[in-house]
């Protein structure tokens, strides 16, 4: 059939590239749409099919004004982002439904992403070494190669698989280096690039105006398989940048001001755009960094529209100057092209937030979380009113007569001492500040400045360097600061997620000691955006975020109780006192330093580096349509989501006298529900390991093993710090209610299971929050979990209990498990109707004669087919049937 917007067709290069032009519609409301409206707009009118895109999409898109918050519209993105730990249970799910659909006789080789999708081996990195990189990487080899010969079938099995192998960068470096297009030509057709990835920090991609945000694995399969995301047409919130910065703020003070300012303003699943003359004065890595914390405060996106900034970026990374013209051209073309000094180009927004700039000084965020802002002026006063509060967020409850408790341990044969506010792990790492020449470089120079001075950092800090691409290595190498941060330890370890994601070297043993001997409050100081208590280490207590200078900094001194302004970092060898103020490198020095040393030659050598590593592995991988599973393999398994599958769909069955695996409280993470990080000796899943002979040393990590469900299944609910009302303590572990056993929690389902009893959770508010993961949904379900009964969800952890066909319902406002008296030891059932309905309230009945009513959260009829088909994977693969 003729496409219903032929009528928009235009064309640059004299007719050789074609591209629909939304202004050919003469419509008004369009110039005063926000540009990353525009952008799904062009993607529903270049996709509309008049079955997952239909002319009324494209009409409410353009009716953004009326629409928002009200009209369901579907999105086509360009292309799929996945890292190695989401990707490959993604991976082997596409080729378990090769299994599955070739089972009814259906060609397997039919099962393909439709959309070109990136796979990047990042995640596995683990630090066995703590100076030696290369020695890590060998290890990486290793213990992977099961994984990697895997992804080297998946690269020649499916069309539209791009594999890049480990040791090259973080998924949203390479994502912003090398992958990043701003537009795409394909089929004679130019349009903007966009993308969805597996992971929350995708956003970082729209600091380059290119739309982009996380989704769960299952979302993103169902994109590989050409099924659009559906979304409700957000709210845009115009962030106005207004002021000058101040020469001594990073872009990471930015980043933390502006976190919590939109933090504050309630923007939960909203568009962010960015305006205003502010904007001028950040550079392309700068908005890069802000946009890639837009999940701490909970916005979908944070998008910084085209400018002459953008340009200027990609001229640095060697982008054909052909292919500048045209990006230029078609952007102007369609009107995506912004000049943030001309306020006569403002759209118009759903609100509208001002920063000042002038206003941002350096901070860090700690104890346990990234909202909890202190400015650096404050840290010592702020850390010792931690140690006074009650045990919280922002406390630890130290009596007066042990704050000052120093405990003296041998190191390396020299004496050391321990206090509360001791540093004991440094890293600078993740992707969220490695992305920002301009940080990395302060770190350099002041670290320059600092062994020039004759400081040094004590032996005992375990201090790394693992930056989220090799460019970074590169660029510090290029400026001549890589030595001096190695003369203070930090060495570069290797590339990917270390100690953001609990992979940290273990600690001395004489540190550790210490630190138990005296119950003191150790600390960690990273330039990531995740630390939660106990995340990078369990004996260490206090986790600060902080820019890399400042990671620096705070490992010269030993101690975050540092008054900075008024204390000295150290003494020259005669003595001399140093000062922060008198090592800290100007934000001139450090801009002409980036000016003049990172420059495009750090671009031609990722380019360089892609070409010549080729997806290559010591021996072959399989050569078939189908994946020929090893039944005694560890690392992959065929997950049983596929089992018993119907060519027809299933009536809706209701839930019946089911016991409550869990009763939660409020701001349960994906942290406390999903795997990650080292495998427990003591876990469930380290019983299954050992019944496969495998010795502790060959465990590995939850994210290496996420190919395999029985581990995944064993790991969820297994965090150490999991507040289950049913123990009254942290720990893994479940009333078994019908035993009054507790269990392991994978043991007390099981068990369940075996009975044929289902399970659902009880939970308080914020169910879901923190880091986008597959496992929290595909866990729970393997677990038997049919339903989640919560105060309130994150949005996304509520989309993928839905494709993993798990009902989230809400209890109603005002009402939650205390107040309607729930021991969470009744047996429940929900009774549900022949016919379901987004946002339908339904009734829970309880053994002891009560009822409720709860809202079901499906937000819309997609939501629905998917949880009648039993999740969004059976419902792709019923579409092939």
């Amino acid at each position: 059939a003729e496409h219903p917007y032929n009528h928009l067709i235009d064309t640059l290069k004299d007719g050789k590239i074609k591209f629909f032009n939304a202004r050919k519609l003469n419509d008004p409301r369009y110039d005063k749409l926000p540009l990353s409206i525009r952008v799904l707009l062009e993607a529903a009118i270049r996709n509309c099919d008049g079955f997952y895109t239909k002319e009324e999409d494209v009409q409410n898109i353009l009716d953004w004004q009326q629409q928002q918050n009200k009209a369901e519209v579907p999105f086509s993105p360009a292309r799929v982002l996945l890292q190695d730990f989401t990707g490959i249970p993604a991976m082997v799910d596409l080729a378990a439904m090769r299994d599955a659909v070739a089972k009814h006789g259906v060609d397997p080789s039919l099962v393909n992403p439709k959309c070109p999708t990136d796979l990047i081996v990042d995640h596995s990195l683990q630090i066995d070494y703590n100076k030696w990189s290369v020695k890590n990487q060998e290890m990486e080899l290793i213990r992977n190669k099961e994984r990697l010969q895997f992804f080297k079938w998946c690269s020649k099995a499916f069309k539209n698989v791009n594999v890049v192998p480990p040791d090259v960068g973080a998924v949203h470096q390479v994502n912003l280096e090398y992958l990043s297009r701003v537009v795409q030509v394909r089929d004679g057709f130019i349009y903007p690039d966009s993308v969805v990835g597996t992971d929350s920090h995708t956003t970082m991609i729209n600091g380059l105006g290119i739309l982009g945000w996380g989704v769960g694995g299952i979302e993103s399969e169902a994109v590989m398989l050409g099924q659009p995301v559906s979304l409700t047409l957000p709210q845009v919130v115009g962030c106005k940048l207004v002021g000058s910065i101040n020469p001594l703020t990073t872009s990471i003070d930015i980043v933390l001001g502006i976190t919590k300012h939109l933090r504050q303003a309630g923007i939960s699943g909203k568009f962010v755009e960015f305006f205003g003359p502010g904007v001028s004065q950040l550079s392309a890595p700068d908005r890069t960094t802000i946009a890639n914390m837009c999940p701490e405060y909970n916005a979908t996106v944070s998008f910084f529209p085209v400018d002459q900034v953008t340009l200027k970026h990609f001229k640095k990374t060697n982008f054909a100057q052909e292919k500048l013209e045209l990006l230029e051209s078609y952007m102007k073309a369609v009107k995506l092209f912004r000049s943030y000094e001309d306020n006569s180009e403002d759209p118009e927004y759903s609100e509208v937030i001002e920063i000042d700039l002038s206003s941002m000084v350096p901070h860090v965020s700690g104890p346990k979380r990234p909202q909890d802002r202190v400015a650096v002026s404050s840290m010592k006063q702020d850390f010792q009113s931690c140690l006074d509060e009650k045990v919280g967020f922002k406390g630890f409850h130290i009596a007066k007569e042990k704050q000052e408790t120093r405990v003296p341990f041998l190191h390396c044969g020299q004496e050391y001492q321990l206090a509360h506010g001791s540093v004991v792990i440094a890293a600078v790492i993740s992707c969220t500040n490695n992305c920002n020449p301009s940080v990395m470089l302060t770190a350099g120079l002041l670290a320059k400045k600092a062994v020039e001075a004759g400081l040094v950092v004590k032996p005992y800090i375990r201090t790394s360097l693992a930056p989220g691409s090799g460019m970074v290595t590169h660029y510090l190498n290029t400026s001549g600061v890589l030595p001096y941060l190695s003369q203070l330890g930090f060495e570069v370890i290797g590339y990917g997620c270390a100690t953001c994601v609990g992979n940290t070297a273990p600690l001395p043993e004489a540190v550790v000691d210490a630190i138990k001997q005296g119950d003191l409050v150790a600390c960690g100081v990273l330039s990531g955006n995740r630390h939660f208590e106990g995340r990078l280490c369990d004996c260490v207590r206090a986790n600060y975020l902080a820019s890399p200078p400042l990671v620096v900094a705070y490992a010269i001194a030993g101690t975050v109780g540092i008054d900075f302004e008024k204390e000295p970092l150290g003494f020259t060898s005669e003595g001399k006192e140093v000062y922060l103020r008198d090592i800290w490198p100007s934000r001139e020095e450090v801009q002409q330093t980036e000016e003049d040393k990172v420059i495009s030659s750090m671009f031609r050598d990722l380019r360089g580096r892609m070409e010549v590593r080729r997806f290559s592995l010591s021996s072959t991988c399989p050569d078939s349509v189908v994946f020929p599973w090893d039944h005694k393999s560890t690392y992959i398994r065929s997950p049983s989501f596929f089992s018993k599958l119907s060519k027809e769909v299933p009536p809706p069955q209701s839930i019946e006298n089911a016991h409550a695996l869990l009763f939660l409280g409020d701001k349960v993470t994906t942290d406390h529900i999903s795997p990650a990080g080292s495998i427990a000796r003591v876990s469930a899943a380290a019983k299954y390991l050992l019944s496969k002979r495998l010795t502790p040393r060959e465990f590995n990590s939850y994210g290496a093993r996420r190919g395999n469900d029985a581990v995944m299944t064993r790991g969820t609910f297994a965090s150490i710090k999991l507040q289950n009302r049913f123990i009254g303590k942290a720990g893994p572990k479940t009333l078994h209610i019908p035993s009054n056993q507790t269990l392991d929690v994978f043991e007390a389902a099981d068990r369940y299971q075996r009975d044929g009893i289902p399970l659902i959770i009880l939970a308080g508010k914020d169910y879901g929050s923190g880091n986008s993961r597959d496992w929290v949904a595909k866990g729970p379900y393997l677990l038997g979990v049919r339903a989640v009964i919560a105060e309130s969800f994150e949005k996304l952890h509520k989309n993928q209990l839905v494709g993993m066909g798990i009902m989230p319902l809400q209890f109603l406002s005002g009402q939650n498990a205390d107040s309607l008296e729930l021991s969470g030891k009744e047996r429940f059932s929900i009774i549900l109707p022949e016919s379901l309905s987004p946002r339908q309230q339904l009734t829970v009945k309880t053994s002891q004669g009560k009822s409720f009513d709860v809202i079901s959260l499906f937000d819309t009829e997609m939501d629905v087919l998917f949880f009648q088909h039993g999740g969004l994977l059976r419902y792709v693969a019923r579409t092939l049937l």
